[in-house]
């Protein structure tokens, strides 16, 4: 399929590594293949619907196998099937917050009534007055309401006392309980952590408190965000000043407002606080506590980690100078995770509509006196087909998000005159994307999905087997969970590179895999500085959005009328917070990878001669010609009067650099291991020593061999 092409090396070497006009289709059979693949799971959901399933979720049905709101057919050998209940739509749970996790279901009688109880029932006799006035029945069908009081069995063939109150789930015909400790029963079946179930409960009574400060919040982080992508479009130059000052002051800000607001809620006379909100001025004590620790010691991190990138700060703006061109010239690219998110968030509702589908699949098999619907045969294994779509698909979505971007930034790059750009360089990107590259997207979203479902079992192991395995099995296993997902970003950022190349040169996904590739490896020290510091920086940005969201959000909670724990709600906010944010900027890091590749190739096959002229921008022509200037006066440069096109910079100040990361990766792994690891602590430090001598340090080696076999400079005429 174009991997094992034997004159490929000669193409790329007569390559002209400029967009092309006449393009033409790559990785065909792949796009076959991805066809064929969404054929089955429109099969799977057609099939699901087809065979009732449909109806059984969105109708509802009860334990003996009726369909709510219908007629339906006899089971035999069960009593109570083939009911009319036209006039009875929803599912009612006699035990509706009794739940069992294994088999993902509620372990409790299902019936269908005419009405949810619209207010809670304390006794037998108020469930019968209910039955009587709204001809809703919640006891067993072969208990009439007049018995209810009188029945021996009542305790078992009625609902579990007190009934709660209850409304129908839109579209599902299910009564559920509205009652938040309800709910808090459902989570502590799933938090397996918390010893004290009041404080679950206190947790989720805080956020169904607060959630119109949450819903405020995350619409400020949108704001934010929205706004940190226009001031990355006009002001690119300083704007690594303003955030490393900003990201100072916000730091060194928070961590003193936690501080303060620590001490003066201990100084507070507990005299004032009634007996029952003691504990919730406890915990809250204690959550301040252990938030303005933990960002103590984070300041301090990312204070030596400023001060080890200080000197590389010019590198950064210069490349992000030139991307915020590509914004101003490219507007649309700010839209990207809107349409991206979209996308993404269409395909996950099908795909958990499917999924419900298939947990109401089957034939109904009697279980004794109730009926349950099972699939057998190769059936039963859809649900892995469809798990497997998830995750290819969602990637594929993601990739045809990194074509699109690098088909429009390689545009702009390659123009010589930005004048004459396309009136849509987007929509164009898009075009070719859908007429031509399809195939190619197809084929580096499935090897990410090779890499992605390995890490995701393991993870499923892990998780199932903690607290029963050995100190050294739990680190094996954390082992292979991190080198896979090392795996998984490096071939991320190897695919999105081919993406470029196949941008460039309309070539196949292995081709162009091959080829950017190569270009990266002839500037490896180069991607390891620069990327490095960018990412840095765009995290940077990250995290003055989440330090700003946070801030707001401890201001608001810590002064409202309720008197809540807010740990939870602030933490929900935080994590929506940087998931904005990394939706936006991580375009912005697209676009500078793209640019760096486009730049790495414009000085690998232009020299700046007539009919070779370079592409690229003034100001990294400038950025350039000054770094050179830099070295030579550092001693670095060679001859004065030498027209040699430099590195960005030198090879051993690149050098240093990978050594100060790897020496500054070690302690904090190690730190990590020592909070998080308990008794297991030596096995893991051993581990993380392991993996600085056994991969950061030849890495680093590795970096410094190729520096030395990298071509001969380009000379400049």
């Amino acid at each position: 399929m174009g991997c094992c092409n034997s004159t490929s090396a000669a193409q790329s070497s007569k390559r002209e590594w400029k967009p092309l006009e006449d393009r033409s289709c790559t990785d065909l059979p792949w796009l076959l293949l991805f066809i064929l693949f969404c054929l089955g799971m429109g099969f799977i959901c057609g099939f699901s619907i087809a065979t009732g399933a449909a109806a059984r979720l969105v109708s509802g049905y009860d334990s003996y196998g009726n369909i709510c709101g219908q007629k339906n057919a006899k089971v035999e050998r069960i009593p109570n099937s083939g009911m009319d209940h036209t006039h009875r739509k929803y599912v009612f749970f006699l035990d509706p917050c009794n739940v069992d996790l294994v088999k993902r279901k509620i372990k409790s009688i299902a019936l269908c009534v005419a009405a949810c109880p619209s207010h809670e029932l304390k006794t037998i006799y108020e469930v019968q007055k209910f039955a009587e006035k709204n001809g809703s029945a919640l006891c067993l069908y072969n208990l009439k309401p007049s018995e209810y009081s009188m029945h021996s069995k009542a305790s078992v063939l009625c609902p579990k006392l007190p009934v709660p109150e209850s409304a129908p789930i839109p579209f599902f015909h299910r009564c559920a309980p509205v009652n938040i400790s309800c709910y808090a029963k459902f989570a502590e079946a799933l938090i397996t952590f918390v010893s004290d179930n009041s404080v679950l409960h206190r947790l989720i009574s805080g956020v169904m408190t607060s959630k119109e400060i949450i819903l405020g919040l995350c619409l400020l982080s949108l704001v934010l965000s929205m706004i940190l992508m226009v001031i990355i479009r006009y002001i690119s130059r300083v704007l690594v000043w303003i955030l490393t000052i900003l990201i100072i002051l916000g730091s060194l800000g928070g961590t003193g407002v936690l501080w303060w607001l620590y001490a003066k809620q201990r100084k507070s006379p507990k005299e004032t606080i009634i007996p029952e909100q003691l504990q919730i001025a406890e915990d809250n004590l204690r959550t301040l506590l252990i938030y303005a620790i933990s960002a103590t010691v984070f300041t301090v991190i990312l204070f030596l980690i400023m001060l080890v990138m200080r000197k590389r700060v010019a590198l950064t703006i210069a490349l992000f100078h030139v991307a915020g061109k590509v914004f101003i010239h490219l507007p649309l690219l700010v839209f990207q995770p809107f349409w991206t998110f979209l996308a993404l968030l269409l395909f996950w509702i099908y795909w958990i509509m499917t999924l419900l589908f298939l947990g109401t699949l089957g034939s109904a098999i009697p279980k004794g006196e109730f009926v349950e619907f099972e699939v057998s045969g190769p059936l039963q294994y859809m649900w892995w087909y469809h798990v497997v779509g998830l995750i290819w698909i969602s990637e594929f979505i993601l990739a045809c998000q990194q074509m699109t971007v690098a088909g429009a930034v390689v545009t702009y790059y390659f123009t010589r005159d930005k004048r004459n750009l396309p009136y849509t360089p987007i929509l164009g990107s898009v075009n070719r994307l859908i007429r031509y590259h399809l195939g190619t997207v197809a084929k580096g979203s499935f090897i990410i999905t090779l890499v992605k479902i390995p890490r995701m079992i393991l993870m499923y192991i892990h998780n199932q087997l903690r607290g029963k395995e050995n100190a050294c099995a739990r680190c094996m296993l954390k082992s292979c969970i991190c080198c896979l997902w090392c795996l998984e970003k490096c071939l991320n950022y190897l695919n999105q590179n081919a993406y470029t190349a196949t941008a460039i040169n309309s070539t196949n996904f292995c081709t162009s895999a091959k080829d950017a590739f190569v270009i990266l490896v002839e500037n490896a020290l180069r991607v390891a500085t620069i990327n490095t510091v960018g990412d840095f920086m765009l995290f940077l940005g990250k995290i003055l959005i989440v330090c700003c969201t946070a801030l707001a959000g401890i201001m608001l909670l810590n002064y409202q009328q309720d008197y809540t724990v807010w740990v939870l709600p602030l933490v929900i906010v935080c994590l929506f917070a940087f998931l904005v944010a990394h939706c936006f900027l991580s375009i912005y890091e697209m676009v500078v990878d793209v640019l760096f590749l486009c730049f790495a190739i414009d000085t690998k096959y232009n020299d700046g001669s007539p009919g070779r002229e370079f592409y690229m921008d003034k100001v990294l022509m400038e950025f350039v010609e000054n770094s050179r200037k830099s070295m030579k006066e550092a001693g670095k440069g060679g001859a004065a009067d030498s027209r040699e096109l430099k590195p960005m910079v030198g090879g051993d100040e690149e050098v240093t650099t990978l050594h100060e990361f790897h020496f500054c990766f070690l302690p904090l792994s190690v730190f990590t291991d020592c909070t998080s690891s308990g008794d297991a602590y030596v096995v893991c430090i051993t581990q993380d020593i392991l993996l600085f001598l056994f991969v950061c340090l030849p890495i680093t080696w590795m970096a410094e061999f190729l520096s030395q076999m990298r071509p001969s400079s380009v000379k400049v005429s």
